[in-house]
């Protein structure tokens, strides 16, 4: 962590440095969680590196104000009742979780057009077994919609992947190492499709350009045409879904 002096009254801004192989040019990355990233490609120097993130002062403290605002916004969520009142996000749409009785050893999970939580009576005084149980059968499902969307992009981009990896990053949707490997973020599944086939659009693509440029994204907008749209949605509304079922 690397405190930047500024001029005037506003405090050091933390940043994070991260040195990469990939990078073509100095990027700025203002993250979901409000951690500020410095990317510096391996041949530029450090001091170059943080003239441009002085140069950027204003741009990043307005970004870091957005997203502040933005999660003030949101209603805060509260834990699940397990009582049959819940409700959380699938495909964008807040979804009931019905709690099904069923004589079994342990809860099992079925997305039939709902989510249906089948346990026993005796599991429902286990609020966080029930809650362990939902979080990892959202992860498959993740698992499943993402291997299909991988498959279908992959085909149209003439582009190969390894996995996907699925994980709970706190500030991140998805990526994309120089070898291929995807990871994609399990909480994706919660947001609306075409939120879901935007992040993994976005990492294939990195398959044929792995950085960020204007290059870049123009491969994203011929690829996804409303890509821009999915993408402001994530940045509106993407810290709402680490509320849902948080990591402990």
């Amino acid at each position: 962590m690397t405190a930047i002096p500024l001029q005037g009254p506003a405090p050091p801004l933390q940043v994070v440095e991260r040195v990469s192989k990939q990078a073509r040019s100095i990027r700025i990355e203002v993250r979901p969680d409000g951690e500020v990233r410095l990317v510096i490609p391996r041949d530029v120097p450090k001091r170059a590196a943080y003239d441009f993130l002085r140069s950027r002062d204003e741009w990043i403290r307005r970004k870091i104000l957005e997203l502040n605002s933005r999660s003030a916004a949101e209603p805060s969520r509260p834990p699940l009742r397990w009582d049959g009142s819940d409700t959380i996000p699938l495909y964008g749409m807040e979804t009931a979780v019905e709690l099904v009785p069923a004589r079994l050893a342990r809860p099992r999970v079925r997305f039939d057009g709902g989510i249906g939580l089948y346990c026993s009576q005796a599991a429902r005084s286990h609020p966080a077994v029930l809650t362990n149980t939902l979080r990892a059968a959202l992860r498959e499902l993740a698992r499943e919609q993402a291997r299909r969307l991988l498959e279908q992009e992959a085909v149209r981009l003439g582009v190969d992947f390894r996995g996907p990896r699925i994980a709970d990053q706190k500030s991140l949707w998805g990526s994309c190492t120089p070898n291929g490997a995807i990871s994609l973020n399990w909480r994706l599944v919660m947001a609306p499709p075409e939120v879901f086939r935007y992040v993994v659009v976005h990492e294939l693509c990195h398959r044929i350009r792995l950085d960020h440029s204007r290059q870049f994204w123009l491969l994203v907008t011929r690829q996804m045409p409303d890509s821009s749209t999915w993408r402001s949605w994530l940045r509106q509304h993407g810290a709402s879904l680490h509320s849902v079922l948080p990591k402990r």
